[in-house]
């Protein structure tokens, strides 16, 4: 939420221009239609893959790891793919957050709906696991057209972004639950409420372990099995995806059982298992731009920094 020290005095400082000039510009584009907003995503997509080389090697090692079945050309125009992606995801995001419901209405496949009413009839809350795709925004949207839901997330390290944020996930998310603040946690999965949940960023050795992510060993939390131990809740995967066609599909898959197991390696991996099969339903829709193994025994961004990890050719 936002700083309560956070003023709309403060906002206007230069040091926000920047900022200011580049929502109005989003702000401005989302009023356009739909599928302009889509060609102008890729071309977004296409100019950050021009201009961004650290996050194009990112992308190429990730997908180098995570796939090397793949030939050298196939990783490369997913890479370019990757990066149309989440050109795209920008607007989509801010159609989350000002575009009205309406212009979705028929654009959603619903599947797998059965699982979470049954979690969510057993009384304990319900831990929904997300991951970080280009359509991770809007998917919060459309799926609380079904379903109540809150959201779990890391504060903005920039105020006015965090406060812009907030006020648009306020049009989908009953509330958003800072990641540390445990005990609001706590009180909704009591009230029985669904909470949104992606374990599947690299937040570094403390409070993880390491499990298996696309066969490559990842520093991932241990969190998830304390948040589902709190309150016996059950919990299951959304994968996401924007279909070809225009349309959005959303997919719940069965509850994880049995979890937690006692086991935090065992957790850890059945969490990454679910989180890589609702990925390589279409790869290139997830944020390869972040670095997923930079903890590594042998130093922090070792497969970053190791040229090996990306071949020549790429």
């Amino acid at each position: 939420m936002t700083r309560a020290t956070d003023s709309d005095n403060t906002f206007l400082h230069p040091r926000y221009w920047l900022t200011w000039i580049g929502i109005a510009l989003l702000w401005l584009c989302n009023r356009l239609p739909l599928g302009a907003q889509y060609r102008l995503g890729r071309w977004l997509g296409k100019a950050l893959y021009l201009c961004l080389p650290q996050r194009r090697h990112v992308v190429r090692v990730n997908l180098a790891l995570c796939f090397p079945e793949k030939s050298a050309q196939e990783r490369e125009a997913l890479v370019r793919e990757t990066f149309a992606n989440n050109g795209i995801g920008i607007f989509e995001t801010a159609m989350a957050w000002w575009t009205p419901r309406s212009a979705f209405h028929n654009r959603v496949i619903f599947k797998g709906r059965e699982h979470l009413e049954r979690a969510h009839a057993q009384g304990h809350g319900v831990l929904l696991l997300g991951a970080h795709f280009s359509t991770l925004d809007l998917g919060g949207l459309l799926f609380s057209d079904y379903f109540p839901v809150d959201a779990m997330y890391r504060r903005h390290n920039n105020p006015l972004m965090e406060r812009i944020i907030t006020r648009g996930r306020q049009r989908y998310f009953g509330q958003a639950i800072e990641r540390s603040d445990i005990r609001s946690v706590i009180r909704a999965l009591k009230k029985n409420h669904i909470i949104w949940y992606a374990p599947d960023q690299d937040f570094g050795r403390k409070q993880s372990v390491y499990a298996p992510f696309f066969g490559v060993s990842a520093a991932t939390i241990t969190a998830t099995s304390r948040l589902a131990k709190l309150n016996g809740s059950p919990i299951l995967m959304l994968a996401q995806h924007r279909l070809p066609d225009g349309r959005y599909e959303l997919e719940l898959f069965p509850v994880i059982e049995p979890f937690p197991s006692g086991d935090d390696v065992a957790d850890a991996t059945r969490v990454n298992a679910e989180i890589e099969r609702a990925i390589r339903k279409d790869p290139a829709q997830y944020m390869w731009v972040h670095r997923r193994f930079k903890t590594h025994p042998k130093g922090k961004n070792y497969l970053y920094n190791n040229s090996a990890n990306e071949p020549d050719s790429l």
